[in-house]
């Protein structure tokens, strides 16, 4: 099914002497949603559709990989130096060591082109603390340097067993929609653990008010009126949101979950495309700009060459 999908993703008039551009599909969610194991499981399914994909390993922070990464950021920055080295916490320094990988994120995408003969997908696992990829610089310009040459869809894991009650659930829906305001990309909403409850019940919240305030009615608290307004904010929202149930423990909707992305490169094509062919290019002038005149990262600039005393180093991969 996930090669059946991924075929649908070749633009038209594509042949065997123009092979579709990967599709990167990255991966965010809450710290314990399972965006790890479920990269490890989309992995393990590819691999057993005999569509090998090419794995990207964002996380510096990570003690263990369940999965064989092509690119590892722990490879090319060594968190804890500089959290030592830099007077840092866990938040600051993997902060950090994403500024300094982003600077070398030409490379990764030169390495990504070098396999679009043989990879379909491209999984990017992103850190345990959302805030920090989704909010930086370096996570702005991981992204869309990404957008501006693949076909890119961001997949935001929800910890279902997590949501059961409604405010949680709104909160959930309020960070999802931010994101996607954020990346601007087409957006999945990837409902894991659900071998521990079916999602069912949040499907329904998002199609149904009346459901949604039925289940608000047994909160009294000024943060249930307010889930309450909100819930008819988000309504356009959830008419355009792309919604599928996993379990990356059984590895049960990953058909579906292929579906989903196929409908987004879609629209990622239809929509998208055109804008950030027209970002690349101002990109470009851009950086031609600044490399003549001062480091792109402007005050971090010191911080970066101080972290490479012998000079630019390449990926290891």
């Amino acid at each position: 099914m996930a090669a059946a999908a991924a075929a649908e993703v070749a633009p038209a008039g594509a042949g065997p002497e123009s092979p579709a551009p990967p599709v990167c599909v990255l991966v965010l969610g809450m710290a314990g949603s399972g965006k790890t194991t479920l990269v490890q499981r989309l992995t393990a399914h590819l691999h057993s559709q005999n569509s090998p994909p090419y794995v990207i390993n964002l996380d510096p922070a990570v003690h263990e990989l369940p999965f064989p990464a092509n690119i590892d950021i722990r490879d090319t920055v060594k968190y804890k130096e500089v959290m030592k080295q830099y007077g840092l916490g866990p938040n600051g320094g993997i902060v950090t060591s994403l500024n300094l990988f982003a600077t070398r994120f030409d490379q990764v995408m030169k390495f990504i082109e070098k396999r679009q003969n043989t990879s379909q997908y491209v999984l990017i696992d992103t850190p345990g603390q959302i805030e920090v990829f989704t909010w930086s610089a370096s996570g702005t310009i991981i992204t869309e340097a990404l957008a501006s040459t693949f076909p890119s869809v961001v997949v935001y894991v929800m910890d279902t067993s997590r949501s059961t009650s409604p405010i949680t659930f709104m909160s959930n829906m309020l960070y999802a929609c931010s994101i996607l305001y954020k990346t601007k990309l087409p957006f999945i909403l990837a409902m894991n653990k659900t071998d521990i409850i079916d999602h069912s019940f949040a499907v329904e919240w998002m199609q149904d008010f009346e459901i949604f305030q039925d289940a608000l009615n047994q909160e009294t608290t000024y943060v249930s009126n307010l889930t309450r307004s909100m819930s008819l904010v988000l309504d356009e929202f959830y008419s355009s949101l792309k919604v599928v149930g996993v379990s990356a423990v059984l590895g049960t909707g990953l058909d579906e979950f292929f579906v989903k992305v196929s409908e987004a490169v879609d629209e990622y094509e239809r929509e998208y495309r055109p804008e950030y062919e027209r970002l690349r290019k101002s990109l470009v002038k851009i950086y031609k700009y600044f490399t003549h005149r001062q480091c792109i990262l402007g005050s971090e600039c010191q911080l970066v060459c101080s972290s490479f005393p012998s000079g630019p180093q390449l990926l290891k991969v």
